[in-house]
């Protein structure tokens, strides 16, 4: 911002002003130095992460130079898509994919809930409690899905059973963070008033944080439904079921006019999701 408004002639000239002294002249400058010098530090600092970064990652100019052959040469294998290989080799799995992403919600809900309660302030008073449950809805966003599907992979072979479970603890922390979030920001009216009358703690949550946090609720669980089910998709690459396994599968045999298939598919459910979330919204919410 500017630090002030532009001097008047008298003042610039240095002329005196009804007989007075005359006026210093004040030069007006957009930044103080002290924001100059920290405008600069952040593009300093901005401009040597970039360089860094572009060092460490070995990008090969003649890679570079290549790309647009390669990807014409990659277009032309997909073209046209094997339609024929769908009903035989891709809607099963396409269908395990939605069961993947809608089990995996469910799951999520039944064990976000309860990390939720205990994560807001205003309903879990003890401060140690409401660290440990902060603690996991942290742990569970700051692990991958895709991180999850091998480690559940590991545990319990390939298939959609370590895909479900890699859903359903990667998004615990998403539903119980904004579930919490949704709880403090509670208006306290209608709370006070079930404690005046003696209401139980149960009692206090049913009738007065539900019905307020309620829209939030279905609306968070609606949206993470929908980001399941794109991520359900890749998480056949490392073995945990789904139409990603076909995928793989096509991929490695080079079989591109089949991958072009799969990835139609995906395509058409992400946007058929997408649909079918915003209709229920109008609908419930």
């Amino acid at each position: 911002m500017f630090s002030g408004l532009r001097p008047s002639a008298a003042q610039a000239t240095g002329v005196a002003v009804n007989g007075g002294e005359p006026l210093t002249v004040r030069h007006w400058v957009r930044h103080s130095p002290a924001q100059r010098a920290a405008r600069f530090l952040i593009w300093f600092v901005i401009v040597a992460v970039l360089v860094m970064a572009a060092r460490s990652i070995e990008v090969i100019p003649e890679f570079i130079a290549d790309a647009p052959e390669q990807v014409g040469d990659l277009l032309k294998r997909m073209w046209p898509p094997a339609v024929d290989y769908y009903p035989k080799g891709i809607h099963a799995a396409l269908v395990e994919t939605l069961h993947i992403a809608s089990l995996g919600t469910i799951l999520a809900i039944v064990m976000a809930v309860p990390f939720g309660l205990l994560a807001a302030r205003n309903l879990t008073p003890n401060r140690l409690v409401n660290l440990l449950a902060k603690l996991v809805l942290v742990s569970s966003r700051s692990v991958n899905s895709l991180v999850w599907a091998l480690l559940f992979v590991g545990i319990f072979g390939p298939g959609a059973l370590a895909g479900t479970l890699a859903i359903a603890f990667r998004s615990i922390g998403f539903i119980g963070k904004l579930m919490a979030e949704a709880i403090e920001e509670s208006h306290k009216g209608s709370i006070e008033a079930l404690q005046a009358a003696g209401a139980s703690k149960g009692a206090e949550i049913w009738y007065g944080y539900w019905p307020q946090i309620r829209p939030a609720f279905w609306s968070l669980v609606l949206l993470r439904w929908d980001i399941n089910v794109r991520e359900s998709a890749v998480l056949g690459l490392v073995g945990a079921g789904g139409i990603g396994m076909v995928m793989d599968s096509a991929q490695n045999l080079f079989q591109w006019d089949r991958v072009a298939m799969v990835l139609i598919a995906i395509f058409a459910v992400v946007v058929i999701a997408e649909v079918v979330i915003t209709q229920i919204r109008k609908r419930i919410l």
